[in-house]
């Protein structure tokens, strides 16, 4: 989720274009790209209202790299300077010291002209940016950072399923995480029914896969059900209203909106997730598609603890050899 220079009030109102991250470097257990996996060595920096960051902090959770990989967490409200630290007290990320993560970008290229994007990781003894890739990041703390995973983690990415994960993975980011902000800030009626054609014909293709399997690829938890979790756990809250991608809403579909309650009842997936700073974040910054800046008071958010079933359709969370990750340190409890 990137920061626009021109503006917040631009969204909305030019034709939307997803930005390909542009600082693409590795972290490694090999550190072919300069960057080696060294416990402590970086800090994740997120918004728990992005859909994109929201993969990362469920990843390093399932995986239990809270304290190989440190975290540090922007206010929801970005300004035109890009994402701020003034949830910190100071206004500064206490670890490096800055008040914009901007600042990790210009210190990795000095007048870079793209938007300051989440998720980032950044070189802690330097201040300097390292990769802002999310399509590859969660792969890499899933198959790179193995030596810091806490024991009994997942095999979030297994090799002989990696064909199929990526490409559900992929038809799933065209229709449905990118989807729904080609809906949202579509400037022409033709684009927007498109994307919302996209969207809605993808989510009927899910709900019949999931009707008959608890996860989408094999029998565990895997890559791709965190890549879809994060857009429809945010689906009735902000995409159905807020996007406009109302044909229906999450929970009127029983099959995915189950399937989204089984994940979010998993350790390491609701614990990340702060509905306040997602409807924060896109009611207040999208000014350009909600000028008054008015936050919705609800959905109503007592549903999502009730009982969902989907264990009849077998399979386990986390495999046979795999428990669930702990508690979240006391410093990441989200009220």
């Amino acid at each position: 989720m990137t920061g626009l220079g021109e503006g917040n009030t631009e969204y909305g109102r030019k034709k939307f274009k997803r930005s390909r991250s542009h600082f693409t470097d590795r972290i490694t257990a090999e550190g072919g790209d300069g960057w080696p996996v060294e416990a402590g060595r970086y800090r994740l920096v997120v918004s728990r209202a992005c859909p994109w960051a929201s993969r990362v902090l469920i990843s390093r959770r399932l995986l239990g790299l809270e304290s190989a990989l440190s975290l540090g967490v922007v206010d929801p409200i970005q300004d035109d300077r890009s994402w701020r630290f003034t949830l910190d007290p100071d206004g500064r990320d206490p670890v490096l010291g800055i008040r914009f993560l901007h600042e990790a970008y210009d210190a990795r290229e000095t007048g870079y002209p793209g938007g300051v994007s989440v998720p980032a990781i950044v070189d802690v003894p330097t201040g300097t940016l390292v990769t802002n890739d999310f399509q590859q990041m969660t792969l890499d703390l899933a198959t790179e950072w193995t030596a810091s995973h806490r024991p009994g983690a997942p095999d979030l990415y297994p090799e002989r399923l990696r064909d199929e994960i990526d490409e559900i993975a992929e038809e799933i980011f065209h229709d449905v995480n990118n989807g729904v902000y080609r809906a949202g800030f579509a400037t022409d009626q033709d684009e927007y029914e498109a994307a919302y054609a996209d969207v809605f014909h993808r989510l009927d293709q899910l709900s019949a896969r999931l009707a008959e399997r608890r996860y989408l690829v094999g029998d565990h938890i895997t890559e791709a059900d965190i890549r879809l979790f994060t857009t429809l756990v945010r689906f009735d809250a902000v995409y159905h209203g807020h996007f406009k991608c109302n044909r229906n809403k999450l929970t009127e579909d029983p099959v995915l909106w189950a399937y989204t309650r089984d994940l979010y009842q998993t350790p390491g997936f609701g614990d990340t997730v702060d509905f306040d700073h997602i409807k924060q974040h896109y009611y207040r910054v999208h000014s350009g598609i909600n000028p008054t800046g008015v936050v919705p008071a609800g959905p109503d958010l007592s549903g999502w603890a009730t009982p969902h079933h989907r264990e009849q359709l077998g399979g386990t969370p986390f495999g046979p050899d795999a428990t669930p990750p702990g508690p979240p340190p006391p410093a990441e409890v989200i009220p």
